[in-house]
């Protein structure tokens, strides 16, 4: 049921497999993937490192992102996310590399603000957000030529929704629902999908960003069940 994987990138400021070797095995499996690389760990000479390697591995498509910040060390200060969208474009002129035109760019975006430069993405992933009748408001008025997906996260807990609230800028997760939570675990399921329809319905996305955290094999037979048809069950 799924499209294509995001491979995240040492996520949450921790140290993992390079996500462009991930995004090769993800490929190697029959599966597209798109791989992120944040700004946080690189400096110019690393990321350029990074793009010779992802083109000698066939890993073409990126999520640029800034990154949290790291658990370990400090943060290189070289680049931006911007930086790293004009240094692909631009690095390795009149070499092999020239340019990277199979490299596919996205970046995050959010509903509440201007694109700017974000506009020069091949395509967008929208911060999630529960908002989402704003969120289809934003993209029908939205002047940009390639994909956007919406970001939908899967909530498993109270905890974990107070700590998006409390790190995670631009994200508010509704007192409401944050005190339901752990009485109801089934209640962050419910409110994802109900997003994923929502969205879906609006015909104004190409898709999701999906986040189910633990809960993938759930979302995963919940999205695929046949629908019952209207006035399925009610008396006659």
């Amino acid at each position: 049921m799924t499209d294509a994987f995001l491979i995240p990138d040492n996520h949450l400021g921790r140290a993992t497999v390079s996500s462009i070797a991930v995004a090769r095995e993800v490929a190697d499996s029959g599966c597209a993937s798109v791989a992120c690389m944040n700004a946080r760990d690189r400096n110019l000479l690393g990321f350029r490192r990074d793009l010779l390697t992802a083109a000698a591995y066939g890993v073409d498509h990126f999520l640029f992102v800034y990154g949290d910040a790291p658990k370990e060390g400090r943060r290189a200060e070289d680049l931006t996310v911007r930086g790293m969208m004009e240094e692909v474009r631009t690095f390795g002129t009149g070499s092999l590399f020239s340019g990277f035109p199979s490299f596919r760019i996205g970046t995050a975006a959010r509903w509440d603000r201007p694109l700017n430069w974000r506009a020069r993405a091949d395509f967008l992933v929208t911060q999630i957000t529960s908002d989402i009748e704003s969120l289809i408001r934003w993209r029908e008025s939205l002047d940009f030529d390639g994909q956007v997906y919406a970001g939908v996260l899967v909530l498993a807990s109270s905890r974990m929704a107070a700590r998006v609230n409390a790190t995670i800028a631009g994200i508010t997760v509704p007192q409401t629902v944050v005190e339901k939570l752990d009485g109801n675990p089934e209640l962050g399921l419910d409110l994802a999908l109900s997003q994923v329809e929502e969205i879906r319905g609006s015909g104004a996305f190409e898709g999701v960003h999906l986040v189910p955290v633990g809960r993938y094999r759930e979302v995963a037979e919940r999205l695929t069940q046949p629908k019952a048809p209207p006035g399925a069950g009610e008396e006659v």
